[in-house]
């Protein structure tokens, strides 16, 4: 056995992009993440990394991490990250921003109980 088949961490499947930057500067990339964990991620973007460089990417409802790159293959790379995070915070839906209270409305396809409903004789055709 590798130590990849030797790996108990629980991770998650997941489809959810990110922004990451890279710790020489430049830019932000956004990132496709593929799966998650409390220690680290994996990452498919059109980027060129090497194992070891350092890095820092943005996760939905967690915010900035930092970590490093702990392998490549082709357009994915796995990311360990310094400190561990709770991964099930960016599967949940994203924070409302502010204090509002978000508004619903209702598809026009569906009327409410005291809405009268025309006959269709009432109905002129034009």
């Amino acid at each position: 056995m590798n130590a990849i088949d030797t790996r108990s961490v629980k991770r998650d499947s997941l489809f959810l992009t990110a922004e990451l930057t890279l710790a020489d500067g430049g830019q932000s990339t956004r990132v496709k993440v593929r799966n998650l964990s409390d220690g680290g991620m994996m990452a498919e973007a059109d980027l060129y990394v090497e194992r070891g460089m350092r890095l820092a990417v943005d996760l939905r409802n967690v915010g900035r991490v930092t970590g490093s790159v702990a392998w490549t293959q082709d357009n994915r790379f796995g990311i360990v990250f310094d400190n561990e995070i709770d991964s099930k915070k960016v599967r949940e839906a994203p924070a409302p921003a502010g204090d509002s209270t978000p508004r619903y409305t209702r598809p026009s396809s569906i009327a409410p109980p005291s809405a009268q409903q025309a006959s269709p004789r009432s109905i002129r055709k034009i």
